[in-house]
């Protein structure tokens, strides 16, 4: 069931418990992901979010690749519970890998020096702003998602695997799938603690 844009906001939470079924077609899933690359704003219409989409074996690959990097640094003892998380994101449908293309970033700090500072920043906040579209469009349409943030242990085997150009810089991963589980109650800070409106 389609729900409308405020509601998705309000229920638009980590999901960890996925699974590899999906409530729309992977066509339309890329269509999302294409359309909110498109219109998602960024500093001086920059323009410097990329995208992967890893569906199937391709999104299985990611997880294998980040489960053995972090083989390579997790305590023996302690990585059970390390590679449980991993293959719960493993298990799902796919993954969308967020990227900022350092050669834009770079370029605007060349072309406006006064805010060289600013331009890093500024593509951050235009790569959050996207992936928050994205996130909320997967729940619109019943699919549950979380933000991981593997980088860059996994930046070097993710470039190689899929052929990503070397400035691309790799933000976060989301694997989504159909949600299994209910997340748990959220508790909010009270609102005026948060929020002040002059008039």
């Amino acid at each position: 069931m389609i729900i409308d844009f405020y509601t998705a906001i309000k229920s638009r939470r980590s999901i960890y418990t996925i699974s590899n079924e999906s409530t729309i077609p992977d066509e339309r899933i890329a269509h999302m992901v294409e359309e909110a690359v498109k219109c998602a704003p960024t500093s001086f219409n920059s323009q410097s979010c990329r995208v992967v989409l890893l569906l199937g074996k391709h999104h299985m690959k990611l997880w294998e690749i980040t489960k053995e990097s972090l083989r390579n640094i997790v305590p023996e003892g302690s990585f059970a519970q390390t590679e449980e998380k991993i293959d719960s994101f493993s298990k799902g449908h796919g993954t969308i890998l967020y990227f900022e293309d350092q050669t834009v970033v770079k370029g605007l700090q060349d072309q406006f020096p006064l805010y060289k500072d600013n331009f890093p920043i500024w593509s951050e906040q235009s790569s959050g702003i996207l992936q928050y579209i994205i996130w909320t469009s997967l729940e619109i349409e019943g699919l549950g998602a979380s933000l991981q943030h593997y980088n860059p242990l996994i930046d070097d085997e993710v470039k190689k695997n899929w052929n990503i150009p070397d400035e691309w810089e790799l933000i976060a991963q989301m694997p989504f799938g159909k949600p299994l589980q209910l997340p748990s109650e959220k508790d909010f800070m009270p609102m005026d603690e948060k929020i002040r409106v002059f008039k």
